[in-house]
């Protein structure tokens, strides 16, 4: 069943490179069917991995084809399969169609190897499609990037080949000193090493992983990546790859260290406060809609950091949740924002007025612009106050200061959303110029689809909060115990 999520998109791949975009959101419609079918036989009250996998691929090496689900990765399956059916679907917008066959290729490779790492649970085969997937994610941004894509994804290269290099350090540091040829995450226990040696394990890990979220100040290569890269490309690095990032922290971080996490865990909780900060004043500072965007992504990374450093039952199961808030929330607000670039042919907010006009201007899209931005802000109603409510409630306790400035950022949040909603929904369209081309139902589906998630998540968290819940419980207990 778990092999199928791999080779779905694999086989997709292939064939899209040679016919009708049909095919390959057929093979995206048929991944997401399957995230479906492994969520109907997933039982949400049993804590450990399910829907096992295992058959030895190269033993003497300690890499075994181990595949396995929880309550961790399987939102995020979810939450792949869905960005990628939508990212497919709407990327006649703004791909080009004389090279949309290899863009529609090159996304469903980039999907199989992102299925395959939050699913593998051999530490290896996680690495090894963890590196994989930035082949197609470099050309995705190096072809139909903008002006500086060249700069933009071999910045993004060096950034995540130093990511894993630094987790692979780790892994082999583990297999190595823990006396084990065998690098099946069951097998792995660094528990029988000093604390000295986990400590410097942990903190090789932990930055690996903090470059690929990215937090600050790993972060530098996220702005030039997600505003060179066309829309589609950056909601999938945003919504899908980032995750990878938040994933791997708590699988390979919390997950395997949980008697050494104290010592670094305020540590975490600053540099968690400190990234949500300063993604919400960059942000503010920016005069591109994108960028402004990109740089949200930043803080708002920043919750699941705070969530997973406080490591309380609310914190955690919050961080989860909030890992699929902001790649919904992301991908809605980069998918509007590419949209109001091919009609309008800016995106600089000191041009960009009056696109709520019914009349002349994009008004739907306008509208669900407002929506996004309350959405990335918190409002309560919509999907993104859950999450980040469990977190400050669950982490207040363990870190009162980080979670009072991780407040303070929701408030900075609403002001560069204030910003942004100002100057491009409202005020008065030119006369003579503001003719803007309709945007058709087609092109507004992808965005309705989001829509209706955000608010329906938001109206019933339970059904975000619930899939990870026992995983979280069981973790937490691991470190207490």
């Amino acid at each position: 069943m778990l092999t199928l999520l791999i080779l779905i998109p694999l086989a997709g791949s292939l064939v899209a490179a040679w016919l009708p975009r049909a095919w390959a959101v057929g093979f995206a419609l048929a991944t997401w069917f399957e995230s479906l079918w492994v969520l109907q036989q997933f039982d949400l009250h049993t804590p450990g991995l399910q829907l096992l996998e295992y058959q030895p691929w190269l033993p003497q090496l300690g890499l075994n084809y181990s595949l396995g689900v929880d309550g961790l990765s399987l939102p995020l399956v979810l939450l792949t399969s869905t960005i990628t059916l939508l990212v497919l679907w709407g990327a006649p917008l703004s791909i080009p169609p004389e090279r949309r066959q290899l863009f529609n290729s090159l996304v469903l490779l980039a999907t199989s190897g992102v299925m395959a790492s939050l699913v593998a649970q051999n530490l290896l085969m996680f690495l090894l499609f963890y590196e994989l997937e930035l082949i197609p994610f470099y050309l995705l941004i190096a072809v139909w990037g903008g002006q500086r894509r060249e700069y933009a994804a071999m910045k993004f290269l060096i950034y995540t080949a130093v990511s894993g290099i630094l987790i692979l350090g780790g892994f082999l540091a583990l297999g190595g000193l823990s006396g084990s040829l065998n690098f099946d995450y069951a097998q792995i226990h660094p528990e029988h090493l000093s604390q000295r040696t986990q400590l410097l394990i942990l903190t090789l890990l932990l930055v690996g992983f903090a470059i690929k979220i990215p937090l600050v100040p790993f972060h530098t290569w996220l702005p030039d990546a997600y505003v060179e890269a066309p829309a589609p490309v950056a909601i999938l690095l945003g919504g899908v790859l980032a995750k990878l990032g938040t994933y791997g922290l708590v699988r390979f971080g919390l997950g395997l260290f949980p008697d050494t996490w104290h010592l670094i865990s305020p540590g975490l909780a600053a540099v968690a406060s400190l990234t949500i900060i300063f993604g919400a004043l960059a942000a503010i500072a920016q005069k591109d809609i994108k960028r402004m965007v990109a740089y949200s992504s930043v803080g708002h990374m920043g919750y699941v950091l705070l969530g997973v450093a406080a490591s309380t039952p609310l914190a955690l199961v919050g961080a989860v949740a909030q890992m699929v808030s902001h790649g919904l929330v992301l991908a809605f607000l980069f998918y509007l924002v590419g949209v109001i670039e091919v009609k309008v042919g800016t995106r600089e907010l000191d041009v960009l007025n009056g696109l709520l006009n019914p009349l002349r201007g994009l008004p739907l899209t306008s509208a669900m612009l407002i929506a996004g931005g309350m959405a990335s802000a918190g409002i309560p109603g919509l999907v993104g106050f859950i999450p980040e409510f469990l977190i400050f409630q669950g982490s207040f306790s363990a870190f009162p200061i980080p979670t009072l400035l991780a407040v303070l950022g929701t408030g900075l949040t609403a002001v560069y959303f204030v910003i942004l909603l100002n100057r491009t929904c409202f005020g008065k369209l030119d006369n003579h110029t503001s003719y803007y081309p309709a945007v058709t139902w087609q092109e507004h589906a992808p965005a309705l689809v989001l829509t209706g998630l955000i608010l329906w998540f938001g109206i019933q968290p339970s059904w975000l909060v619930s899939w990870s819940e026992s995983t979280t419980a069981a973790l937490i207990a691991a470190i207490n115990l």
